[in-house]
């Protein structure tokens, strides 16, 4: 695994973590970060939500930045969080929720809502009479889920808590960075990260297709495919343990 060489594109403290994790196992990374998380100010309704939160069978928190600014909330209405079943869509996520005591599920396989769906976990919190659901996410995220959720009978309420904007680089910022640092592989941790990744590349994007692209799940790996992307890997995860996984089963272009 040690040819590899790879582009991170989170936001920054996340990258950083992941780089510390992969020089860790070997593995050659930097970063450039493609989401800037901007939390959003919140209306006296949206406030309200949280001051209710004992009205919902289920609260589904979709990232990590969902989950901290979420719990921040939390603390200002709740001394004690009221006992209720909170999910995730992956395993950092729910480590955060887990830290502040909450009882939290998520799936062991993919970090995406249709492996969240596939739980039985989820149907039982959502199974009762009248449930209520609720989602923190960032603004503009998929109706996927509420939708599902209402097909089951659920009422869904939405608590968008920031915004994912991109970083204002110069341009040919991506495609520099990957020559003077001889990159491989570019991985992104989300569909907006793509769209972020594909938005900056610009002109440079046929040159940058043609690299490996580590994508967490079928959907945007879809996407990826859709755009042009030549060696879309779908690690099933967004976690370093699910990249690291795909990293082992390819192998390191001969270039």
């Amino acid at each position: 695994m040690t040819g590899w060489r790879l582009l991170l594109t989170r936001p920054v403290e996340e990258s950083a973590a992941l780089e510390s994790e992969l020089e860790a196992a070997g593995i050659f990374s930097c970063s450039l970060p493609l989401l800037a998380i901007r939390p959003l100010a919140l209306a006296v309704e949206q406030r309200a939500l949280i001051a209710h939160l004992d009205r919902y069978c289920a609260v589904i928190v979709v990232s990590k930045p969902a989950a901290r600014l979420g719990l921040e909330l939390v603390s200002q209405y709740w001394p004690q969080a009221p006992a209720q079943k909170w999910f995730s869509v992956g395993a950092a996520t729910a480590q955060i929720l887990t830290d502040y005591g909450l009882d939290v599920s998520y799936p062991q396989s993919g970090d995406d809502s249709e492996a969240l769906l596939a739980m039985p976990e989820f149907h039982q919190a959502v199974g009762g009479d009248h449930p209520r659901a609720l989602i923190l996410r960032g603004e503009g995220g998929r109706e996927m889920l509420a939708e599902r959720l209402r097909g089951l009978g659920a009422k869904v309420d939405y608590l968008e808590l920031y915004r994912r904007e991109l970083p204002s680089y110069p341009s040919q910022t991506l495609i520099q960075r990957v020559k003077e640092e001889h990159l491989n592989g570019l991985v992104v941790s989300s569909g907006q990260g793509f769209e972020h990744l594909h938005q900056l590349a610009g002109h440079d994007w046929p040159q940058l297709a043609c690299l490996s692209l580590f994508v967490p799940s079928p959907r945007v790996a879809e996407m990826a495919r859709h755009a042009g992307a030549k060696h879309v890997v779908d690690c099933r995860g967004a976690s370093a343990t699910a990249l690291l996984a795909a990293l082992r089963e390819r192998p390191v272009p001969a270039f």
